[in-house]
């Protein structure tokens, strides 16, 4: 694979157990450069993959396609009824953008990962488990912060890209379930990258089958990655 800039090897992994479909095998494309144009990364999103730490892959499983990669056209983006509710929900909240990893992002992280998560492979958190999937050295993720007075109570690690914004991964506190800030930071990211004029907001993948993956329809319009290209849904 390569760009006017540069060209990149893809590898493949053995097959696995995946870690959302009990029943189903995983196996993934995965890239792992020391360095990737930030131009040529986005043209990888744009094909299904994505970032963990400094690895790009994306699910090329033998006997399953339910990892559908995911995209919301930040434009047309309308939050619906309930999603308003939540922006309304929580409008004590500050929000706030850092271009640095903080120290105090991981006890937030430790106490998500070890109270929502406990049976995902993430747990148990750990800091050097964190700085793996959170660091990359060729591109500097930017964290979007929550604060109610001076408590941190979310973060969204969201890659910033020429033409779109990629939202890594989002951590909350556990004890604030009623306040819908997984959601919330979806939204404000989607209203980030309309401020910023980005085209896409890259969610990752959406799994039908999962309880802990099919939310990401819930944005509308949205788009899916089809093998006829990204096909949008009707607006709703």
């Amino acid at each position: 694979m390569s760009s006017k800039s540069q060209q990149v090897s893809v590898g493949i992994t053995k097959t696995f157990p995946c870690s959302y479909l009990d029943t189903q095998m995983e196996q993934l494309l995965m890239l792992q450069e020391e360095s990737i144009d930030i131009n040529l990364f986005e043209q990888l999103l744009s094909l299904g993959f994505r970032r963990s730490g400094g690895t790009i892959y994306k699910p090329q499983c033998p006997h399953c396609n339910a990892c559908l990669p995911i995209r919301i056209p930040s434009a047309s983006f309308t939050p619906s009824r309930r999603q308003k509710r939540t922006l309304k929900n929580n409008r004590d909240l500050v929000w706030k953008i850092v271009d640095k990893q903080a120290d105090y992002h991981y006890g937030l992280y430790e106490a998500y990962i070890n109270q929502r998560h406990s049976d995902g492979p993430m747990y148990p958190a750990s800091k050097e488990q964190y700085q793996h999937f959170i660091g990359s050295a060729w591109l500097d993720p930017v964290f979007i912060e929550l604060w109610s007075e001076d408590k941190l109570v979310g973060v969204a690690v969201t890659d910033i890209l020429p033409n779109s914004l990629s939202a890594i991964y989002s951590f909350f506190d556990p004890d604030e379930h009623k306040r819908s800030l997984g959601s919330l930071l979806i939204l404000l990211q989607c209203r980030l990258a309309k401020l910023m004029k980005k085209d896409f907001v890259y969610l990752g993948y959406q799994i039908d089958e999962s309880r802990k993956m099919n939310y990401k329809k819930d944005y509308t319009p949205y788009q899916i990655l089809t093998e006829s290209g990204w096909l949008q849904t009707p607006d709703e």
